[in-house]
């Protein structure tokens, strides 16, 4: 499974309707300050369901809906879509290509799509869940990158690209500070009985 192309309209500064296709390898969305680049980001995490308005950098989720500007009258409908490449059959749905849509008006009526029938969150979470065993996704704001290198009191273990353990770096100090003491007892032990044995001969 492999995404393969994104297309917005009314989302944020996207009014107009526009398509970003992703070819295979690594694909990097530049330019300077206050283009749109981390809308791009905001649009894959809002379509795959994010219901926090917050992680999107708004207030209400309204304001995904594009607000107008002194050239553009606001528009009342945010749509976008995320298109799969399915040929390999990761998603247990008879299409080879899968496209996950949501909307939202500014009237409040909200709407998820699969391959453009009407379907629930649920949904669309339930037929990713089985992809994810292959490998897992993950959408990191530039600010959460920063926060996760800043984690100094947390270690992740991780195996396979997967978070299999965190805990807090007083366990694991405490952990080491135990193994190092175990080892240290052993070493007079060790000592002790060579320096009996050596005064008895």
């Amino acid at each position: 499974m492999r995404l393969t192309k994104l297309e917005l309209q009314g989302f944020k500064s996207f009014a107009d309707n526009t398509m970003l296709a992703f070819e295979p390898g690594v694909t990097a969305i530049v330019g300077p300050n206050g283009c749109g680049k981390s809308n791009v980001s905001d649009a894959v995490r809002w379509v795959l369901g994010e219901q926090r308005a917050r992680l999107l950098r708004g207030a209400k989720m309204e304001e995904v809906i594009f607000q107008g500007s002194s050239a553009r009258r606001a528009v009342n409908l945010a749509e976008v879509s995320l298109h799969f490449d399915n040929s390999e059959g990761q998603l247990p749905i008879a299409f080879k290509e899968v496209v996950i849509t949501r909307r939202l008006s500014r009237s409040g009526e909200s709407d998820y799509l699969l391959n453009r029938a009407p379907c629930r969150l649920r949904d669309i979470h339930d037929l990713l869940r089985t992809a994810s065993q292959a490998g897992v996704a993950v959408i990191f704001a530039s600010t959460e990158v920063d926060e996760i290198l800043d984690l100094s009191h947390v270690v992740v273990t991780m195996f396979g690209g997967r978070v299999v353990a965190t805990r807090s770096r007083a366990e694991v100090t405490t952990e080491k500070l135990s193994a190092d003491m175990t080892m240290s007892r052993e070493r007079v032990a060790t000592a002790a009985a060579d320096e009996e044995g050596a005064l008895r001969a």
